[in-house]
């Protein structure tokens, strides 16, 4: 049996007035409740696909028995073998295999005697440039970029903007961690000199691909770090007091020392 977990803070992490109707929450006595429903109809291993965050999923797999596997996102972590924790119940397997399709975690389970008996799990590298691509996403991608696009009163070829070069890269751009990725100060410095302010704050998603020193900047490599839902910039005036709010705050929602605590 596979059950769903979506992120449980969407109002907090998210803009709350595009999702004024949301309601979630980690829910560690619901999910108990799932998983005993499920087994109670025979399934012989339970995965959980969460959107929780490592360090939720790591709390959740202690307070709730009888999951097999929770394989998590949200964090973003390469975490190259799972995590074994132990509840009433027995053990629960953590893993979360990365971003933008930069690994693979294969989890293989041998299930005997209608419970599971042992597991093989890898964290497999992709290197698409050696995979052949499935002909009908090509086929759906192409089209997609040959497709024209108005933008700010503009009529352009999607892939002729896509390619368009905008730099020439001369260190590692990467993002990763929740302080000082490369691009996320390369986007900071950015917004700094074209908005004119002292002060600018990104996210620090932790997720994106990166460019190697000599590579050049398209314009499809900035849309991938910064093509959000909520793409807009704002410039505000703030007192360092207020400024020292929201870095506190956000602070808390991070680095909460209980998970279920943690927003970010």
């Amino acid at each position: 049996s596979i059950i769903g977990q979506a992120f449980p803070y969407s109002p907090i992490a998210n803009p709350s007035w595009m999702i004024p109707n949301w309601s979630y929450g980690i829910r560690d006595d619901d999910m108990q409740k799932v998983v005993d429903e499920v087994r109670s109809k025979g399934a012989q291993a339970v995965i959980v696909l969460s959107h929780n965050g490592m360090d939720v999923d790591l709390k959740l797999a202690s307070k709730v028995r009888g999951i097999d596997a929770i394989m998590g996102g949200h964090t973003h972590d390469a975490v190259p073998y799972p995590t074994s924790v132990k509840n009433s119940g027995g053990q629960t397997l953590v893993c979360n295999a990365g971003s933008n399709s930069k690994f693979l975690g294969v989890l293989d389970l041998d299930v005997k005697g209608g419970k599971v008996a042992g597991f093989q799990y890898k964290l497999l590298p992709v290197f698409s440039n050696f995979l052949e691509a499935d002909k009908d996403m090509q086929d759906f991608l192409d089209q997609a970029h040959a497709q024209k696009v108005k933008f700010q009163g503009k009529e352009f070829v999607a892939n002729d903007q896509l390619n368009k070069v905008l730099a020439k890269n001369d260190t590692l751009l990467f993002r990763r961690g929740n302080f000082n990725g490369t691009w996320d100060q390369l986007i900071c410095d950015g917004l700094i000199e074209t908005q004119n302010c002292e002060i600018s704050l990104s996210p620090g998603v932790r997720w994106g691909t990166s460019l190697v020193p000599g590579q050049d900047i398209t314009y499809e490599d900035m849309m991938t770090e910064v093509g959000l839902t909520y793409p807009n910039v704002t410039v505000n005036e703030f007192t360092g007091e207020r400024i020292k709010e929201i870095l506190e705050d956000v602070c808390d929602n991070i680095f909460n020392p209980d998970p279920f605590y943690q927003h970010g």
